[in-house]
């Protein structure tokens, strides 16, 4: 085994990114307090072609120096829209036929490997506070919440790690061929 080199990575300008197909999943970052955090989102939503991140709340936006850290030119090439509060970003996702699921530890959860069950076309994830998670209100008006399952001591993630799984989960089952539930 070698490394590729980066010609052979056949990496997308960020012109090529912006046209390219992308998988019908958005990332809600409600209320980070870290813009590294942010930052590393965006290079992950990259990496997946995802469609979107909405920042709502005290969230850093681009252009941000500690985003632009962490994000390497992602913030460049994903879009990103800005919502004042998490509410109004789940309004205009229903509106366009999203169901929005939080990314939270709560009684009735769904696991992870298990959302290739759930009946959808397109797909939000809201990712909550480091400290706080999402808000009770916010998750009050999701179509359910998504739990990670964790089996040590600490049974918390970083917001960047969560996201990272969370969004790979989601777009490998939509690009594997076996997809998920399309029952909208």
């Amino acid at each position: 085994m070698r490394k590729l080199t980066m010609e052979e990575l056949n990496r997308k300008s960020v012109e090529e990114f912006k046209e390219s197909q992308k998988n019908p999943v958005i990332a809600v970052l409600e209320n980070i307090r870290s813009a590294y955090n942010v930052g590393s989102v965006f290079r992950t939503a990259d990496a997946f072609l995802i469609e979107s991140i909405y920042i709502t709340g005290y969230t850093a936006k681009p252009p941000h120096k500690e985003i632009k850290k962490t994000a390497l030119g992602a913030e460049d090439s994903v879009d990103w829209k800005y919502f004042e509060n998490t509410k109004t970003a789940i309004e205009h996702l229903k509106k366009n036929g999203y169901k929005i699921f939080a990314v939270e530890q709560v009684l009735d959860s769904i696991l992870l490997q298990h959302i290739g069950n759930l009946p959808f076309n397109k797909i939000a994830f809201i990712f909550g506070n480091e400290v706080k998670g999402v808000e009770q209100e916010i998750i009050s008006v999701c179509d359910g919440c998504v739990e990670i399952p964790q089996f040590g001591m600490k049974h918390s993630l970083n917001i960047s790690v969560a996201a990272g799984i969370v969004l790979w989960e989601a777009v490998s089952l939509l690009t594997s061929g076996g997809g998920i539930k399309n029952k909208n």
